[in-house]
C-alpha cells in the first residue's frame, strides 16, 4: 500500500478536515460479477477520504485462490463458500461484510424478440430450442458460468447442450458474441450485461439458480487497516447499495 504522505497535503488537510492526514492506496481484488459498480464507486469513495484504489478484478474462482496464495491485496472480495480464504489466515474472519447479490441472467440481440424465462420448464424450452448459447467459460473460474452449468444440470439437460455452448471469455466475452449476432441468446451476470447491443430479458427464475453472494474481507496483510476498513464500510453503505441496484443487483446478503 503506497504511502502518499506530503508537507502540502497535510497543510491542506487543515483546511479540509473531512479527508484524513495521510492518504493511502488501498488494493482490492474482486470477482468481474461486482466490477461495474466498484468501479462506479470507486471515484467517490477516493473524493471522500483522499484515499486512491487500485482494483483488480479475475473470475470467482481465481479472485479465491489468489487471496488463499496470500497475494497482497487490502480489501478481497470472495463468493461464498470460502472455507479456503478463511483457512489461509490471510483475511481477518470476523470482518466479513456483505455486499450484494447478483443473479444469471438472459439477454438476446438489442430489438429481438425476448423468450419466456418464467419458469423453469420455459427456460428448459428456450434453452434447447437456441441453436448455441455462450456463458462465462465455468472451468475458468468465472463464478456466472459454474452456477449456468448448475442449472443445466438441475433441468436435466446438460448433455443435450453440450453442442450449442460457447464458453466465452468472462461476461463480456459473451455479451460481445450475442451484439455481434454469432448466436441468439447469451447468458451471464445480470451485472454484466453493459453491452449496448443487447438487451435484458431477465433473471433465471430461483428454483433453478441461487444468486451468487460478494462478501468484503479485511486482509491480515493490510498496510493501512483503517484506510482498508474505511473502504470496506464505504462498500457497505446505503450509497453503495443504490450503485448495486442500479447495476443489477440486490445490497446485502
Amino acid at each position: 500500500m503506497k504511502h502518499l504522505c506530503s508537507a502540502a497535503f497535510v497543510s491542506a488537510i487543515v483546511l479540509t478536515a473531512a479527508r484524513p492526514a495521510c492518504a493511502d492506496e488501498v488494493t482490492l481484488i474482486a470477482p468481474g460479477g461486482i466490477r461495474a459498480a466498484i468501479e462506479k464507486l470507486i471515484p467517490e469513495f477516493e473524493r471522500l477520504t483522499g484515499h486512491t484504489v487500485k482494483a483488480t478484478f479475475g473470475s470467482g474462482l481465481g479472485t479465491k485462490q489468489q487471496v488463499a496464495r496470500g497475494e497482497p491485496f487490502d480489501v478481497p472480495v470472495v463468493q461464498p463458500p470460502y472455507p479456503e480464504v478463511l483457512a489461509s489466515g490471510h483475511v481477518v474472519a470476523d470482518s466479513a461484510t456483505p455486499l450484494a447479490t447478483v443473479a444469471v441472467a438472459v439477454a438476446v440481440r438489442k430489438g429481438e424478440r425476448k423468450p419466456d424465462i418464467s419458469t423453469p420448464d420455459a427456460v428448459k424450452r428456450m434453452l434447447l430450442a437456441a441453436k448455441s448459447v455462450p456463458y462465462p467459460n465455468a472451468s475458468g473460474g468465472a463464478a456466472a458460468g459454474v452456477s449456468f452449468e448448475d442449472t443445466l444440470k438441475k433441468l436435466g439437460i446438460a448433455g443435450e447442450m453440450q453442442p450449442k455452448i460457447k464458453r466465452a471469455q468472462g461476461g463480456a466475452g459473451a455479451m460481445t458474441m450475442l451484439a455481434k449476432g454469432e448466436v441468439e441468446i447469451g447468458l451471464t451476470f445480470l451485472s454484466e450485461i453493459t453491452d449496448p447491443g443487447v438487451e435484458t430479458v431477465g433473471v433465471l427464475p430461483r428454483e433453478i439458480s441461487t444468486p451468487t453472494a460478494l462478501v468484503g474481507f479485511l486482509s491480515t496483510h493490510a498496510k493501512s487497516p483503517e484506510a482498508a476498513r474505511a473502504l470496506l464500510r464505504f462498500l457497505s453503505s446505503p450509497d453503495a447499495a443504490k450503485v448495486y441496484v442500479a447495476s443489477g443487483m440486490k445490497p446485502g446478503r
